[in-house]
């Protein structure tokens, strides 16, 4: 008989991360960075700045935790924060160049772990992953 976690999406989805991101962090750690600093640059370092708000979403963060911790990042001058022109209540946060090349080496190293943990899957499965995941992270 099967147990219920063996079969059940939350907690494969959950393996899997795990399985994804405990080899990849020892590397993101051994660059001076945490995880969710890690999340934040890459989800910066190659795309238009994002409110607070935008990027807590994002990399799966609150807000009052993202507020404090981009004001950390800023001062180690990894990103920047600037007023919104279009609404002066919100702030803007950017990837610095500093916080681009830290980040830089990671996303490459990022990239061929992917590459690893996924090699068993033929490159329609992987497709057909992503678009799920895709699916099941943005449901209409």
């Amino acid at each position: 008989m099967s147990r219920f976690v063996d079969g059940y999406l939350g907690y494969l989805l959950g393996q899997a991360n795990h399985a994804l991101y405990k080899a990849f962090d020892g590397q993101v750690r051994a660059a001076g960075l945490t995880s969710i600093e890690w999340r934040v640059l890459a989800t910066l370092h190659d795309g238009e700045p994002l409110t607070i708000s935008q990027l807590a979403q994002e990399v799966l963060s609150k807000q009052p935790t993202m507020t404090k911790l981009v004001q950390r990042m800023a001062q180690q001058r990894w990103v920047n924060l600037q007023a919104d022109a279009a609404d002066q209540r919100r702030t803007l946060v950017a990837a610095t160049a500093l916080g681009k090349r830290l980040v830089k080496p990671l996303v490459l190293q990022a990239r061929l772990h992917e590459a690893r943990m996924l090699r068993s899957l033929g490159a329609t499965e992987k497709a057909a992953l992503r678009r799920l995941l895709e699916k099941l992270s943005h449901p209409a």
